[in-house]
């Protein structure tokens, strides 16, 4: 049998969060192992990739559209599949020890851990199936779910405000940003006829709609990364327990915006100016995550901003373009994940042993804790880049691009570089070393032990650092793939320790030595980095955020008075901004020739007599002031539709409009009969007020014309393309049906009963489960 590693790999990667939540609910402390388990087996599908030809999947999804279910395990894919697989293993070894206990602080049953370990491992599958899709739908479908699977991993402590506005900042943030994306989606799709990404990114088409597709694209990309000025969900993302962070925050959803960066790469080439947008987003993200990470005191805000800071290099990186540039990025991505992921395991396991989340109450662990401090030491060199570890290559290679771009950039990527030692330093000798800016009160408690699976995870991580920075093939062999792709040409990168006075070594000594500076200096920049933190709470995005949200909250509120009012404010509410979507789609759609005017024969003059009275019927229904007479003068509405069904040659469908027709009117007769009399008397006397009367005309003519286009538009220019409609006309027989109309009734109308019938299954078991908790009673 012939093993396909991307279906292999995505098949467990998918079958895995089922799998844990079933075992967890047969018991709960099968969880922890099957969550194991199953990550291994999906690490171990992705490291066995890497020694075979790239994998494809590629069958028929939606044929009337084209979109295709499919999958390439390439270059690019095996990068992210790597970190997504790798980093998840030690993050989900690590959570085993720490759920327990962070559940436990938290008076929580244990079984919540079912929960944490579902959405994180559904993350995970899901990033898997988004690096290896190769249709822009399947793309997106991904794409969406991680956004959903990371909403509930940052909420996860649900009974905390902080948890819930955070898991709600960062899936509107990345929420919104992903409708841009299939915005772009859509514009390419109307350029080149595919939703294919070979098509798409295989041409040289630099159109206006193109260009405004790359833009859309990046904007959602950088949303995702969490770069300038949509980077301020990231911090307060960091109210999600500490492998969440570990894992969302360091390899996987911020790795997901640079991925997307990668995998349009050629598309977003084409455009010279948003090659050197990229560049300034990238610089100033470096800026502001450097700066406000050297303010932070609170452990995993350092590191929130430093991601925010390390991912500005590679955006950085991708501007500055072509094929050392690229490939940098890519070694960039997979350095940054293996160090970030072991520091913020480590701020975890530090505030789970000692009870203080900030590094001012922190001091001189390194002696309790000698272990932790050597696999997060070897973390913290290789991301700021000292040699013998992998980190130092990975700014080998910035350096070198960018003195490549010019000396200004040099000197920029120096003063970024520097930042990097300055703040990661500062953690790192913070907790374990004593060094810090508020004088730290030493930790009383003597009994600092750091529970094994707090520990290896984080001493393996700093391993693989110091172990790469010997033996860097494998990394380099990754990253070349990766660029490779996004570059579309192979690509050869070469790493070793040059002892010379080459510009990257200058450029690194002057890094550590500025880095140096700074660290000490301290009391020189503190104040003036202070004022520009303070200055971003004032007048930076997250403000912005924060005003928009309360803005959105009143509008929301006033309409929902006006919505309560009556029957007409609710449909109201509906109706017209539908009206005004269809009134705006017509305005700025090129759709001059999809409204026609048809010729109307001798053969048409019964269904336009019956078209006519149907109008009359309409407007009769608005001049009876009698109950009686208002619901008889409304039934001749739908008899008169149901004379139209049977002139257009659908008997079947006129029968049962007469039918739903003579029940209704039978059932509004009923009503009639028992409501009070007084009561229909007082309605029958009573005049409506002008306002209503005139919200009501202006709601009737919207809610018309609204409907007269979107009836005129699809008559007019009906496709000529072949499309779902032709197979159900060719499947129509075998179901034993005389017209498509009645088998779609049928078939259709059954699987929405079933539907609806699951719905109310599903909100009675709810109902069932709150009576039993007693949270009804």
């Amino acid at each position: 049998m012939h093993y396909n590693a991307a279906l292999v790999l995505l098949i467990v990667a998918m079958a895995a969060p089922a799998l844990v939540v079933l075992a967890g609910a047969i018991r709960v402390r099968w969880a922890s192992p099957v969550a194991i388990t199953m990550t291994a087996l999906a690490f171990g599908a992705a490291l066995v990739s890497c020694w075979q030809d790239d994998a494809r999947v590629d069958v028929r999804w939606a044929p009337a559209w084209d979109i295709r279910f499919s999958l390439e395990l390439d270059g690019l894919a095996r990068l992210y599949a790597l970190l997504a697989t790798g980093v998840g293993l030690a993050v989900v070894i690590y959570a085993s020890a720490y759920l327990p206990l962070h559940l436990s602080h938290g008076k929580r049953p244990p079984g919540e851990i079912i929960r944490f370990y579902g959405f994180l491992l559904l993350f995970m599958g899901s990033m898997v199936g988004l690096v290896m899709s190769q249709d822009f739908i399947l793309l997106f479908v991904f794409w969406d779910l991680t956004a959903i699977a990371s909403f509930f991993l940052i909420g996860y402590d649900r009974e905390e405000d902080t948890s819930r506005a955070a898991a709600l900042m960062s899936l509107l943030v990345t929420g919104i940003s992903a409708v841009l994306v299939l915005i772009g989606a859509l514009l390419l799709w109307h350029e080149t006829g595919s939703f294919a990404l070979p098509a798409l990114l295989a041409g040289e088409l630099a159109t206006t709609p193109v260009a405004i597709a790359a833009v859309l694209i990046v904007i959602g990309a950088l949303a995702k990364s969490a770069q300038v000025p949509l980077h301020f969900w990231l911090p307060n993302a960091m109210a999600a327990p500490t492998p969440v962070s570990a894992y969302l925050h360091s390899a996987a959803m911020v790795a997901a915006g640079v991925f997307l960066i990668g995998r349009f790469y050629p598309l977003i080439e084409r455009f010279d100016w948003l090659l050197n947008s990229l560049l300034i987003i990238g610089l100033l993200s470096m800026a502001a995550g450097g700066v406000l990470a050297l303010t932070r005191d609170v452990l995993k805000q350092i590191l929130a901003y430093s991601t925010i800071s390390q991912y500005g290099y590679v955006v950085f990186l991708f501007g500055i373009g072509g094929e050392h540039a690229v490939a940098a990025a890519s070694f960039y991505v997979i350095a940054h994940a293996l160090a970030k992921s072991a520091l913020f395991l480590t701020a975890g396991a530090v505030t789970e042993v000692t009870g203080s989340k900030n590094l001012s109450g922190l001091s001189n662990l390194g002696r309790r804790m000698p272990m932790l401090a050597i696999g997060s030491g070897l973390a913290s060199a290789g991301l700021i880049a000292l040699p013998l570890t992998l980190g130092f290559f990975k700014d080998e290679f910035y350096f070198a691009v960018a003195w490549e771009r010019g000396p200004l950039f040099g000197i920029l990527a120096v003063a970024g570089a520097a930042l990097t030692f300055t703040y990661i330093s500062r953690f790192w000798l913070g907790i374990f070393a004593g060094y810090g800016r508020l004088s730290p009160a030493p930790v009383k408690e003597d009994n600092l032990t750091v529970p094994p699976l707090l520990l290896w995870p984080v001493v393996m991580l700093g391993v693989i650092m110091l172990v790469t920075g010997f033996w860097v093939k494998p990394i380099l062999v990754v990253a070349e793939e990766a660029a490779s792709v996004s570059m579309q040409v192979p690509i050869h990168m070469h790493a070793a320790y040059h002892f010379d006075t080459r510009a990257e070594n200058l450029m690194a000594i002057s890094t550590w030595i500025t880095g140096c500076l700074l660290l000490v200096g301290y009391k020189v920049w503190w104040e003036a980095a202070v004022a520009v933190a303070r200055a971003g709470r004032r007048f930076g995005p997250e403000r912005g955020y924060q005003l928009l949200m309360l803005s959105l909250n009143r509008f929301s509120d006033r309409i929902h008075v006006f919505e309560v009012r009556d029957l007409r404010s609710r449909i109201a509410t509906i109706l017209l901004p539908a009206g005004v979507l269809v009134a705006l789609a017509v305005w700025f759609t090129p759709n001059s020739s999809d409204f026609e005017f048809g010729k109307i024969t001798k053969d048409d003059w019964p269904l336009v007599l019956m078209l006519t009275v149907t109008m009359i019927a309409a407007f009769a229904v608005m001049v009876p002031r009698q109950h009686l007479q208002l619901a008889l003068v409304l039934s001749c509405v739908g008899y008169s539709l149901s004379v139209i069904y049977a002139f257009i040659g659908a008997p079947d469908v006129a029968i049962v409009a007469i039918l739903m027709e003579t029940m209704f009117t039978l059932l509004f007769i009923g009503m009639l009969i028992l409501m009070p009399r007084q009561i229909l008397r007082y309605e029958t006397s009573r005049r409506p007020e002008r306002f209503r009367v005139r919200r009501d005309a202006i709601m009737a003519g919207v809610a018309g014309i609204m409907a007269f286009f979107v009836v005129w538009g699809s008559l007019s220019k009906p496709s000529a393309e072949a499309t779902a409609i032709s197979t159900y006309i060719e499947l129509t027989p075998l179901v034993h049906g005389k017209d498509v109309v009645t088998v779609i009734l049928a078939e259709f109308r059954g699987l929405d009963t079933m539907g609806e019938i699951t719905v109310i299954s599903i909100a009675l078991l709810g109902f069932l489960s709150l009576l039993r908790v007693g949270r009804m009673r």
